[in-house]
């Protein structure tokens, strides 16, 4: 079941000590609140959901976003740390994307679903 089709409260006829089972490890709900903490900036936001769909270097995405390549640096280095983001070397630029995984898929769907916004390609069909 999709986050979209899910209703609330979720019950599954859990009692409480069961689900505060869940929950008891407390670094699984860090790493979460990391994640969003990482793209609560808006412009780091931005810069992810263009890698999704682009492969852009520094100075492309400076251009696009109007603000200086460090600022975009500074923005990139975050997102790579946390493996949303490769990059590679291509003589003396580098080139930046988003990794290939189940997080970075569902965190560009979830922004898409809360923009209310699609994929630029996906406008055509």
């Amino acid at each position: 079941m999709s986050f979209m089709q899910m209703s609330f409260p979720h019950i599954h006829g859990h009692q409480d000590d069961e689900i505060l089972d869940h929950i008891a490890n407390i670094d699984d709900f860090q790493i979460v609140a990391k994640r969003f903490d990482l793209l609560s900036d808006t412009t780091r936001l931005k810069i992810f959901w263009i890698l999704c769909h682009r492969e852009k270097c520094v100075l492309e995405l400076s251009k696009m976003m109007q603000i200086t390549s460090a600022a975009i640096s500074h923005h990139l280095k975050a997102l790579k740390e946390a493996g949303l983001i490769l990059s590679r070397r291509k003589k003396k630029e580098v080139y930046y994307q988003v990794a290939e995984s189940k997080e970075t898929k569902f965190l560009h769907d979830m922004i898409e679903d809360l923009l209310n916004i699609a994929c630029p390609g996906d406008q055509e069909q």
